[in-house]
C-alpha cells in the first residue's frame, strides 16, 4: 500500500506522564484524591446516563487510588467490564432522516485554522481521494460525519469513517496533545458506534451490507493515549477486547502523515 498515514476535569497543570505516577488528580486549582470505592461511586453515578458517560470527569481522571494504588481508568474499565451488557444495550440509536453523507465535504481547510484536529481529518482524508489507501484501516471515505437527525438530539460527530473492502471503521481522532485518556476515546468511539444507524450509513456511503463495522481509536504515535497503552492497562486491554475496539497511531514524517498498530 502507499503512505500510512478531561472533557477533562481541568487543564492539567503537570504532564499527564507525571500525573499518572501519583494519586491525585486536579480538579480545578485543588489537587484530589480518590479511594477505589470513591471512584466506583462516582461511575455508578454517571453510568444512569449511558450515552453520555465517556463524557464523565471520572473516565478522564489521572493517577492512582489512595488505598489500592490502582490506575483510576483500570477502575473505571473494570466497572463498564461489570457493566458491559447494560453498556452494550442501553445507548438509543439514532436513525438520521437526512444522509449520513455531506457532499459539501470537499476537503477544503484554512491553513491559519487552530482546530488541529479537524485539519489532520482533513488531510488523512485529501490524501485518499485518488484511491490511495492507508496501511491497516483502508480508504478515509469522510469525515465529520453527522450523528444528529434534529437538533435536539444529544450526540455528536464521527470523525473519520475508513473502508478496507471488508470493514468500515469508525476513528475517534485525538490531537497530539490531547489530555483525554485511552478509556475516553474507546467509550465515545463505541458510544457513536451504537448510536448511528449501521444500515442506514452503510446504505448513505454505498458500502456493502454485509460489510462489518468496528469503532476505533485514531490517535497520535507518542502522545498521551499511546503512552497508555505502553503500560500495564489490563482492564481497558479487556475493555477495548470486549468491544472490538483496536487503536492505530499516527505518525509523522515531513509534511506525511502514516498509520502503525503499535
Amino acid at each position: 500500500m502507499l503512505e500510512s498515514v478531561m472533557n477533562a476535569p481541568v487543564e492539567f497543570p503537570h504532564s499527564f506522564s507525571a500525573a499518572l505516577s501519583h494519586n491525585k488528580t486536579w480538579i480545578g486549582d485543588k489537587l484530589m484524591e480518590y479511594t477505589r470505592r470513591q471512584i466506583r461511586e462516582k461511575c455508578s453515578c454517571d453510568f444512569k446516563s449511558v450515552k453520555t458517560f465517556y463524557q464523565a470527569d471520572v473516565v478522564n481522571y489521572l493517577g492512582n487510588s489512595s488505598d489500592t494504588g490502582e490506575s483510576y481508568n483500570e477502575i473505571v474499565a473494570e466497572f463498564v467490564l461489570e457493566n458491559l451488557d447494560t453498556f452494550l444495550h442501553s445507548i438509543p440509536q439514532i436513525t438520521r432522516e437526512a444522509s449520513y453523507r455531506n457532499s459539501s465535504h470537499d476537503g477544503e481547510y484554512s491553513a491559519s485554522s487552530n482546530r488541529v484536529e479537524e485539519i489532520t481529518a482533513i488531510r488523512l482524508f485529501n490524501h485518499c481521494k485518488d484511491g490511495t489507501e492507508y496501511d491497516f484501516i483502508g480508504r478515509i471515505i469522510d469525515y465529520q460525519t453527522p450523528l444528529k437527525s434534529k437538533r435536539s438530539d444529544t450526540a455528536g460527530k464521527i470523525d473519520l469513517l475508513a473502508y478496507d473492502g471488508d470493514t468500515l471503521r469508525l476513528l475517534e481522532l485525538k490531537k497530539p496533545d490531547s489530555m483525554e485518556t485511552m478509556l475516553r476515546c474507546v467509550l465515545e468511539a463505541y458510544t457513536y458506534l451504537k448510536t448511528v444507524d449501521t444500515a442506514k450509513l452503510l446504505c448513505d456511503y454505498e458500502l456493502p451490507a454485509s460489510s462489518s463495522i468496528l469503532a476505533c481509536p485514531l490517535v497520535f504515535k507518542g502522545g498521551n493515549q499511546w503512552a497508555e497503552m505502553q503500560k500495564d492497562r489490563t482492564q481497558l486491554k479487556k475493555l477495548m477486547a470486549a468491544l472490538g475496539s483496536k487503536p492505530y497511531y499516527i505518525t509523522e514524517r515531513g509534511n506525511s502523515l502514516y498509520i502503525e498498530e503499535k
